[in-house]
């Protein structure tokens, strides 16, 4: 039986020695030896805390981690224990598919500093092509992602206006609408830094792309399936400043203008082998630890600075852990019961993450028998009430056999999909996602997917070998209702103030995680990335360091818009519209 350390230190300094004969048998080792200045704390092990022991370790600090549940995160994979049989690993559930669009810069340039094999775990980053929009019922599919005319002839309104109208063009929005649509997107394009922030941000996207007074088919396939399908956020809520930053973002993208790689990348292989279980291995050989099975508590707060951090195990028992730098790299639910009077004291801002808004964005695997070729790339199932997009895992493996390397050698192709929206009611069970027990989310979501014609002719019944749901999601039965342990921070309107920078209030408490104030402003791995940057370069910068600082980037900006923003600046300025907003 482990050790009880009721509120012992774990003394990072000096007599780190001290301490680890202290803790032996706790399973909790000490933090690490002793360099006054240099020993830095973080506070959670998914994206933005490894992220962060990575710049950290390597500009000379000495790092301990702490994680209560999975390295990873919400990034990770998750084995479906007992599933593989005759050596074979165990089948690989996940959170939700992994989408790497061209546009992301701070994941990739983190993955090609991890060694695998001769390269790096960045070439573990495969193409998707031919990403489909489909429809349900009798409807024409819908557009094909990224097809358009010749990019390097588009970055002028005319041209643009012309792209958009093509890539987006079907035979169910009407015209005019479609038309209106594009003139939205062509204001927010052509809207300067200050516009976006004084105005849209204030603005829902529902109401700026005047969804409430348009067709059925133009709120579900433009207003609401593309927002909620590339980016998981609800319409009628989230800002039309993140949005449309997300839009213009992959507007850019599909015409490869300030893109990193491929359009649509993703993994080939589970991310736990392709990325994660690389990375921790790499931390560890730098040096850094990695503690499992401790969750923060509470900071103690002395002289104005955080002086250690309280850790609890899963038994209760804490640990009192001191350093001279803390990284906090949680999730915000999990941040905002750590901000004590203390802390809020010194860093009064923080209190304003109560008031952000989560919701639920939460994968489902469909183990089949039979390989399903629906397109090589994601999927959008357009008309599913539960907003689903997917991806299919096998033909991107390519040194993997998912017969022969995991399972019981039945499955042969897993069928990942995404749910975005659990407050729709379904078109089964009449229920939302929330009210459905895990095999009534099973088959609601294949029963959406079968209805789009494409899908359902690629999925007859006995394809199916089973299916695995993202732990996270629990059933009450008590309640009749899930809860989630993993919710995803919304964008709410006007919430860019009540979110915090990576530097805070307490000198030496630093934020990370998708909820601090990023350049892309969304709740993704490339916003957890790009945050633990910024905190670690505010330690750098804290500490008087000569380190460099880590990398950062920003989303491509078009020279070609530079005049047209100048203009709605000192148009923005003199309290009138841009120019292409007819109101």
């Amino acid at each position: 039986m482990a050790q009880r350390v009721d509120r012992r230190t774990l003394l990072v300094s000096s007599a780190a020695a001290g301490a680890g004969a202290v803790l032996a048998g706790t399973g909790l080792a000490p933090a690490f030896a002793a360099t006054p200045g240099r020993r830095a704390v973080v506070l959670g092990g998914g994206m933005a805390g490894l992220t962060a022991a990575h710049e950290l370790v390597e500009r000379g600090f000495e790092v301990t981690v702490f994680e209560p549940s999975a390295w990873g995160g919400k990034a990770r994979s998750i084995p479906v224990a007992g599933t593989g049989t005759g050596g074979r690993a165990d089948l690989p559930g996940e959170h939700g598919f992994r989408f790497f669009p061209g546009f992301y810069h701070h994941v990739p340039e983190t993955m090609r500093r991890i060694p695998f094999g001769t390269g790096t775990v960045g070439d573990n980053l495969v193409a998707a092509t031919g990403g489909k929009f489909l429809r349900a019922g009798e409807r024409a599919d819908g557009f094909v992602f990224g097809i358009g005319p010749d990019p390097q002839q588009l970055l002028t309104v005319d041209g643009l206006r012309r792209y958009l109208r093509d890539t987006l063009g079907g035979r169910t929005v009407p015209p005019q609408e479609l038309a209106y649509f594009v003139e939205r997107l062509l204001v927010f394009l052509t809207s300067c830094d200050e516009r976006r922030l004084g105005q849209w941000e204030k603005v829902s996207w529902w109401d700026f792309v005047g969804a409430g007074k348009r067709s059925k088919e133009y709120q579900r396939v433009l207003a609401a399936g593309l927002t909620r399908s590339l980016v998981a956020a609800k319409e009628t809520i989230a800002s039309t400043r993140t949005i449309g930053n997300m839009g213009e973002a992959f507007v850019y993208n599909m015409m490869g203008r300030g893109n990193d790689g491929a359009l649509d990348r993703v993994l080939d292989l589970p991310t736990n082998e392709a990325w994660i279980d690389p990375w921790t291995a790499y931390l560890r050989s730098r040096g850094v630890r990695l503690v499992s099975g401790q969750r923060l508590v509470r900071y103690d707060i002395e002289r104005g600075r955080v002086a250690a951090a309280v850790l609890a195990d899963a038994s209760g028992a804490t640990t009192r852990v001191e350093a001279d730098w803390f990284v906090s790299a949680m999730p915000v639910e999990r941040v905002v019961p750590t901000l004590t009077p203390a802390v809020l004291g010194l860093a009064p801002e923080l209190e304003e993450l109560g008031t952000l808004t989560t919701d639920w964005m939460v994968g489902i695997q469909f183990f089949l028998r039979a390989p399903v070729k629906l397109t090589h790339g994601h999927i959008t199932f357009l008309d599913a009430p539960w907003s689903l997009t997917a991806l299919t895992q096998g033909q991107f493996w390519a040194d993997r056999t998912i017969t022969r390397d995991y399972g019981d050698g039945a499955v042969v192709d897993i069928l990942s999909i995404d749910i975005s929206n659990w407050d729709a009611p379904g078109i089964l069970y009449g229920k939302t996602a929330k009210e459905c027990t895990p095999a009534e989310i099973a088959a609601e979501v294949l029963a959406q997917v079968r209805a789009h014609h494409t899908a359902g002719d690629l999925l007859p019944e006995g394809i199916i070998h089973s299916w695995f749901l993202d732990p996270g999601v629990r059933w009450d039965a008590a309640q009749r209702r899930n809860t989630n342990e993993t919710p995803l921070l919304v964008n709410t309107v006007d919430s860019w103030s009540r979110r915090p920078t990576a530097r805070t209030g307490v000198p030496n408490l630093m934020m990370s995680g998708d909820f601090v104030q990023t350049d892309i402003d969304l709740a993704t791995m490339e916003g957890a990335n790009e945050s633990a940057r910024h905190a670690v370069n505010a330690i750098l910068d804290e500490s008087g360091s000569s380190a460099a600082p880590a990398k950062t980037f920003r989303l491509y900006d078009p020279p070609e818009f530079t005049l047209l923003k100048q203009t709605d600046r000192l148009l923005y300025k003199l309290g009138r519209r841009n120019l292409l907003d007819l109101g």
